[in-house]
């Protein structure tokens, strides 16, 4: 008989061990809002800070971020181990001796056992609902007060139990997942988010499948994988469920950046510009959204400065920093392929105009995006013209064609020589 059964009996509302299967009973730690907060510390006063203090103001990062992170950990999570960890990465404002932290450290053991007890409890004198609710209890203390190895023991032990329903074996890998997240384990919350997608495809209900969603974009968008990110996030974007992962406004500007960079600008007004859901969190990321209406109205000037404002908010962000550099010049890419779609050969100094940039700086732009083939076009120096060369659909489909097919009979030929050992 599977596991997943809701206690009938009224019990007092404890954050820590609230079933997971929907948004508002999402398990409350790790805090993911805290994550993106340690982040910009870091970027800020880590070993070769990439937040200036331009992107700082345009970000609206307060100066004593790092004081309110610590004492956030000191007193709300009670947790030793990641505020040791914060503090050695030279964060400036301590709130706490070595001796409160051992005091700490005593305390949640005790608590920790405890716990524990309770599991020995609910094993002689309840039932399975009952054990499997002290095992939740424990897994979420760990996630929030221990370190990320001892809270993801704790949600392996529950894994492990018998008769655990494919609903709760979700809960308990999504808040997995989550706690290799916040530590910046990538690796291991990509595998645990593959287990979870193979659990959906058999079984799981709208509302996990719908925030696995959630789970999965951002996972692929560590990954670099941007376009399929962009899909997953346009799907649920009217259903969005996975507050726990992040805030409806870092999802909105997620969507948004990610679409930006895959979707036809014919399909971009449509999904992303006038998109009832976008439209009402768009005033809280002016920035992102200035960057996209600027490239839909073909304001290439505005659109130029837009990406300025922009960059310090990708830095700022844990999921989209790593790819900052990528991000950026994909950006340019687009603008600059949407610009030259429209003319079959213009100035240079033409083009600089309308970008609001010096000739020299857009003429070394796109000598490097022409020589990696990113653009079609050539530029005639003496002239001092850019002349686009567009390739021809049919003679283009068909290399493409030569080519996958070559691709699949090499492969086909490697399996027959595997079939035939």
């Amino acid at each position: 008989m599977d596991v997943d059964i809701t206690p009938t009996k009224p019990k007092k509302k404890n954050d820590n061990i609230q079933p997971s299967s929907s948004e508002e009973n999402a398990s409350k730690y790790p805090d993911m809002s805290l994550a993106q907060s340690i982040h910009k510390v870091n970027m800020m006063s880590g070993p070769g800070p990439q937040l200036s203090k331009e992107g700082i103001e345009v970000v609206k990062i307060p100066s004593n971020l790092s004081e309110i992170v610590l004492k956030q950990i000191v007193e709300e999570l009670k947790n030793p181990s990641l505020y040791r960890h914060l503090v050695s990465l030279k964060w400036g404002g301590t709130t706490i001796s070595n001796e409160g932290l051992v005091a700490m450290e005593v305390k949640n053991t005790a608590a920790f056992k405890s716990l524990e007890d309770k599991v020995e409890v609910a094993k002689e004198n309840s039932g399975d609902m009952e054990v499997l609710d002290a095992r939740f209890e424990i897994a979420r203390f760990a996630a929030k007060s221990l370190s990320k190895d001892e809270a993801l023991d704790a949600y392996k032990v529950i894994l492990d139990l018998p008769k655990l329903s494919s609903g709760k074996t979700m809960d308990a890998l999504m808040e997995s997942a989550r706690v290799a997240s916040f530590h910046g384990d990538a690796k291991k919350n990509t595998e645990l988010v593959e287990k979870i997608a193979k659990l959906a495809d058999e079984s799981g209900d709208w509302d996990r499948r719908n925030r696995l969603k959630v789970y999965n974009a951002l996972a692929n968008i560590l990954a670099r994988d941007v376009k399929g990110a962009a899909s997953l996030l346009i799907d649920c974007i009217a259903t969005f469920s996975c507050s726990e992962m992040c805030s409806y406004t870092e999802f909105v500007m997620y969507t948004m950046i990610s679409n930006l960079l895959h979707v036809p600008r014919t399909e971009l007004k449509a999904k992303i510009i006038d998109g009832p859901e976008i439209l009402t969190v768009a005033g809280e990321i002016p920035v992102v959204s200035k960057l996209v209406n600027a490239l839909y109205e073909c304001n290439y000037k505005v659109y130029l400065e837009a990406m300025v404002d922009v960059q310090p908010v990708l830095v700022a962000d844990r999921f989209l920093q790593p790819h900052c550099g990528y991000i950026m010049r994909e950006l340019h890419v687009l603008g600059y392929k949407q610009f030259l779609d429209s003319y079959k050969s213009v100035t240079l100094e033409s083009m600089a105009k309308s970008f609001g940039v010096g000739t020299e700086f857009l003429d070394l732009q796109l000598s490097r995006f022409i020589a990696a083939g990113r653009l079609t076009a050539k530029i005639d120096k003496f002239g001092g013209v850019v002349e686009t060369n567009r390739p021809d659909l049919k003679n283009s489909q068909y290399r493409d064609m030569i080519q996958k097919g070559d691709l699949l009979l090499n492969r086909i030929q490697k399996l027959a020589r595997v079939v035939d050992v």
